[in-house]
């Protein structure tokens, strides 16, 4: 269901920096807190591919220990 809410300005800002420091989009957040709030559980979330971000190259270097790191979070 799609509806429109009018959130204080603020209020936003500290739901877009929540977001971005994990990695998701304000109305997925939104969603997350909602849902804990009203039943403790989880949203299913859509991962985005690639996991992982290499920023000088396009190979990945990583050790087993840090693939399971990223995979099991």
């Amino acid at each position: 269901m799609r509806t429109t809410i009018d959130i204080p300005d603020r209020v936003y800002r500290k739901l877009e920096s929540k977001a971005a420091i994990e990695g998701t989009a304000a109305e997925s957040m939104l969603l997350k807190l909602l849902l804990r709030e009203f039943d403790g559980s989880e949203p299913t979330i859509r991962t985005e591919f690639p996991l992982v971000h290499e920023r000088e190259s396009r190979k990945l270097n990583l050790t087993n220990a840090e693939i399971e790191e990223v995979v099991l979070g």
